[in-house]
């Protein structure tokens, strides 16, 4: 009974470790099933060794580093392609360069004049033709009010510069 009762434990410990590990590639962060996982597989690797010798042991290790190579190409996969991609939890925003049309090379703001709606110091808003847009000046203040003229665009924002007054 007692070969068993430590290969029910033995054969438990992989089982959870393995489906505690695989819970927490599709979860954010790493937390306790992680880690309660990662101790499984210990245990489990343990009592193969002290069963079945240090052969068996190392094909456990073996096992487990597949089943967590497998599980974390997987979650890669998903987290890039698939159903986990239009998840919330994947932060798109806020992994490099942020996208917006206003910056595209062929930005229909350009050379366009509008009027400072916020401070610019030397960033803020601007807005052209009632559409409130991202925007910094060459480093100047600008008040509100003041008006301006597109000249290009940098990364998320569009450079301005403001219009000399007219006689």
């Amino acid at each position: 009974m007692d070969l068993l009762a430590s290969d029910l434990l033995l054969i438990l410990s992989f089982v959870a470790g393995t489906g505690l590990i695989i819970a927490e590639a599709f979860m954010p962060g790493f937390g306790i099933a992680g880690i309660s996982g990662i101790i499984l597989e210990v245990l489990a690797i343990f009592l193969t060794g002290r069963r079945f010798g240090t052969g068996a042991a190392l094909l456990a290790l073996l096992g487990v580093l597949i089943v967590v190579g497998v599980t974390v190409f997987f979650s890669y996969r998903s987290a890039m392609k698939g159903r986990l991609s239009k998840s919330p939890l994947i932060l798109k925003d806020t992994e490099g360069p942020k996208k917006n049309k206003a910056a595209s090379p062929e930005t229909p703001w350009l050379n366009r004049e509008g009027v400072v709606v916020t401070p610019l110091r030397p960033r803020g808003f601007i807005e052209i033709d009632g559409k409130r847009l991202n925007a910094a000046s060459s480093g100047a203040f600008l008040a509100p009010g003041t008006p301006v003229c597109v000249i290009g665009t940098e990364g998320d924002h569009l450079v301005i510069r403001p219009l000399e007054p007219r006689s």
